[in-house]
C-alpha cells in the first residue's frame, strides 16, 4: 500500500502515551496522514525501520500533548494502524500505582483490565453488524512476555497485574483509590481502554508497558498526585521506555503463535451477506479476510 507516494507497510506499531512522543533510533523515517471512517487519528503516523522491522509510531495524545484521555480518537487510531498492515501494538502508558511494591519509575506489564470509563466509543461494530469478541485475556501473552523480558534488563520490572482504566481527566478520589485496592487492582490509568478492545476486534496483538509515575492518592506517606509530579517521573522514565521498546521489537519472533489474529473467527454474529454495504466498506481492514472467504 502507498499513501502520498510513501511505502506505508508496517507490521508493528508503538503507541506512545504521556511523555513518549517520538520513537528514537528509527531509520528511513516518513510521516503519513491516514484518513479513516472514524475521523482523523491523534496525529500523523511516523513510519520507519527499527531492528530490521517496519514499524509505525503514533503519539496517542498528539504532538504537544493536546488531546485529553476522553478525547482520544481510539477507533481512528486503531483503524489507521490496521490499514497499514500492523499486526502487533506495543502501548506505552503512564499509570498510578495501587501497591507499595510498584514504585514510581518502575515498569509493569499488566495482564488484566477493569473498565471504569464511560461514554467512549469502544467497538467498531454496530449499525447492522453484531460481533462479540472474547476478552477474558485482554493483553497478548506473547508480546507481553517479550516486553517484560526487555524491561527486566533496563528497570525494576513487574509481570502481571490488573490495570483499572478511569475516565479522567481528574485523578482518583482517595475513596476511589482505596476501592480499587479492595478490588485487588494494582494500577490505575486513563488510556488502555477502549484501545485494547479495539485492537482485539481488529485481530491485532496488544501489550502495555505501564510506566509508574505516582502512588495515586491512597498512600499515606506521599503527597497528592499532581500533573507536575507525574511529568517529573515521566521524564525520568522516557529514556528507559525507549530502550525497553526497542529491545522488545528486536526480540519479537517473526511469526505470531497467539490467537489474537483470529479474534473475529467466532465473534461475528451477523451473516456477512446481511451486513450493510457501507459497514462492509468502512470495516474492510477488519473484514476483508472473512468477506473473501465468504465469496469462495
Amino acid at each position: 500500500m502507498t499513501l502520498q507516494g510513501v511505502d506505508t507497510r508496517a507490521t508493528l506499531a508503538v503507541i506512545g502515551g504521556s511523555g513518549f512522543y517520538a520513537m528514537d533510533g528509527v531509520a528511513d523515517v516518513s510521516r503519513v496522514h491516514v484518513p479513516t471512517p472514524f475521523g482523523d487519528p491523534s496525529d500523523a503516523i511516523m513510519l520507519g525501520t527499527l531492528a530490521g522491522m517496519r514499524i509505525a509510531f503514533l503519539a496517542r495524545h498528539g504532538e504537544g500533548h493536546r488531546i485529553g484521555p476522553s478525547e482520544i480518537p481510539a477507533r481512528a487510531n486503531v483503524w489507521a494502524l490496521k490499514s497499514l498492515g500492523v499486526e502487533r501494538i506495543i502501548s506505552v502508558s503512564a499509570v498510578g500505582s495501587l501497591r507499595e511494591e510498584l514504585a514510581p519509575q518502575d515498569m509493569v506489564v499488566p495482564d488484566q483490565l477493569i473498565d471504569r470509563t464511560n461514554g467512549r466509543p469502544s467497538t467498531f461494530f454496530g449499525g447492522g453488524l453484531v460481533a462479540h469478541i472474547a476478552f477474558d485475556a485482554p493483553f497478548c501473552r506473547q508480546v507481553s512476555d517479550v516486553v517484560f523480558a526487555a524491561a527486566q534488563g533496563a528497570v525494576q520490572a513487574h509481570r502481571g497485574g490488573t490495570l483499572v482504566v478511569i475516565e479522567g481527566p481528574a485523578f482518583s478520589t482517595r475513596a476511589e483509590s482505596e476501592l480499587y485496592r479492595q478490588w485487588g487492582a494494582d494500577l490505575v490509568g486513563m488510556t488502555a481502554l477502549p484501545e485494547a478492545k479495539l485492537a482485539r476486534e481488529a485481530g491485532m496483538c496488544y501489550a502495555t508497558l505501564a510506566c509508574v509515575t505516582d502512588y495515586d492518592t491512597w498512600h499515606p506517606d506521599h503527597a497528592s498526585v499532581t500533573a507536575e509530579m507525574i511529568l517529573k517521573n515521566l521524564r525520568a522514565n522516557a529514556a528507559n521506555a525507549q530502550r525497553v521498546v526497542a529491545d522488545a521489537i528486536a526480540a519479537l519472533p517473526a511469526a505470531r503463535d497467539c490467537a489474537c489474529a483470529h479474534a473475529l473467527d467466532a465473534a461475528l454474529v451477523t451473516p456477512l451477506d446481511r451486513v450493510p454495504a457501507d459497514i462492509r466498506r468502512d470495516l474492510a481492514p477488519l473484514l476483508d479476510p472473512y468477506l473473501q472467504e465468504a465469496a469462495r
